[in-house]
């Protein structure tokens, strides 16, 4: 069976597949095919690929491969039907690219949806990989442009203080975000809707931010649920009050398959202090601050450094591309029988857990999205939005 390396976009600079990884491929009966020049940004030249044992193709032969990888959805028009397309394929929002798959028979698995409560799924889980080097590179970037330096410093000119941060949200993203900047120096607090939480930013370093009327807003697949509009202006308030006195805020919320929420409206930024940085990791989403534009950074006429960056993992290429690659090996190593790729109706990480199981979440199935030209049965949630 002959597996694709699709090349994504200019934007994208990360690769599905490292060379590391065609081995372990190759060694359950997969011919992998890598579309020349799809490494390259991250650092992973033609000849290492074929180093490795794989053929380096040009486009459309990648493309016409049984099994087609890359990081995000590929044109459906330019794959064959019946091929398996693996992708993170964001369809809640993503829905014409779904549409388009279901017209052209493609087989859909989105790596997004991975049911990342399952032990099994661990090592797949492309969620937790990316959004881990994002937060690392979010408080980089934060201090980057931040005119001050993080730690505490004795100088004979006299002691600098630690820089202030403000982490929103700590989940993967938000948590790494944490012990990266305490490990800089900074003295960091860090805030969450899951009650859970509190334990986790206290192991890492992080000082939580209580909200009055907090309880657990966690859903079974590990996403914080959408709360009420009333609760998220008590909590906005609560933590921008904090926030208000930062050098760096980072926000990281998110809610699966949604817009992301505000977690700074206008005028809480309008109280920050002149020469703080807010660096919002969920632009390409909407945006947690309400004044961040997508792909810059820009400042207020009150000074307030807005950093608006797209693609935090992509600027750690080669690292970002390696631990995907990790995890898709380990999708497609698990599903691969006798050399072909077999999407067993029964296997959780496909189709979601059994109702009953629990760790099963109504309306939301595993990673096989389309199949055999419709939405497979395990997505409802998914079917009723692109109804």
């Amino acid at each position: 069976m002959r597996l694709g390396v699709a090349k994504d976009g200019a934007a994208e600079t990360r690769v599905a597949v490292v060379p590391g990884s065609v081995k372990k491929l190759k060694a359950v009966g997969l011919d992998v095919h890598v579309e020349s020049g799809a490494g390259a940004a991250a650092g992973f030249s033609d000849a290492a690929y074929a180093d490795a044992g794989a053929v380096i193709d040009d486009a459309a032969t990648v493309r016409a491969c049984d099994v087609v990888v890359s990081l995000g959805l590929q044109p459906a028009p330019s794959l064959a039907t019946g091929t398996v397309h693996v992708c993170v394929a964001d369809p809640f929002r993503n829905t014409d690219g779904v549409r388009e798959c279901l017209a052209h028979g493609i087989q859909l698995l989105s790596l997004d949806l991975i049911p990342r409560r399952l032990s099994r799924a661990q090592s797949m889980d492309v969620n937790s990989s990316q959004d881990s080097l994002a937060g690392y590179r979010a408080v980089l970037v934060g201090a980057a442009h931040l005119g001050k330096v993080i730690p505490m410093m004795t100088t004979s000119a006299g002691t600098v203080r630690p820089a202030r941060f403000v982490v929103m949200g700590s989940g993967v993203a938000g948590l790494q975000a944490i012990a990266t900047a305490r490990r800089l120096g900074a003295v960091v607090y860090a805030s969450d809707v899951r009650l859970a939480a509190k334990e986790q930013i206290e192991s890492v370093g992080g000082r939580f931010i209580h909200v009055d009327g907090m309880e657990d807003f966690e859903d079974a697949s590990g996403y914080a649920k959408p709360l009420t509009p009333e609760f998220i202006e008590t909590v906005n308030n609560a933590v921008n009050d904090v926030a208000s006195d930062a050098d760096v805020v980072i926000t990281t919320a998110r809610i699966f398959g949604r817009t992301a929420p505000i977690t700074i409206p206008a005028d809480a930024v309008a109280r920050y202090k002149p020469g703080s940085v807010i660096v919002d990791m969920n632009v390409d989403s909407g945006g947690n601050c309400a004044l961040s534009q997508p792909g810059l950074v820009h400042t207020t006429d009150r000074g307030v450094i807005i950093v608006g960056l797209t693609n935090l993992p992509g600027q750690v290429a080669e690292t970002a591309s390696t631990l995907f690659s990790n995890n898709l090996t380990q999708l497609l190593v698990s599903l691969v029988r006798d050399g072909a790729l077999t999407l067993d109706p029964e296997d959780p990480i496909l189709v979601g857990p059994p109702k009953g199981d629990p760790l099963y979440v109504p309306d939301m199935g595993g990673v096989l999205v389309c199949q055999d030209g419709a939405i497979h049965p395990t997505q409802a949630r998914l079917a009723k939005v692109l109804a």
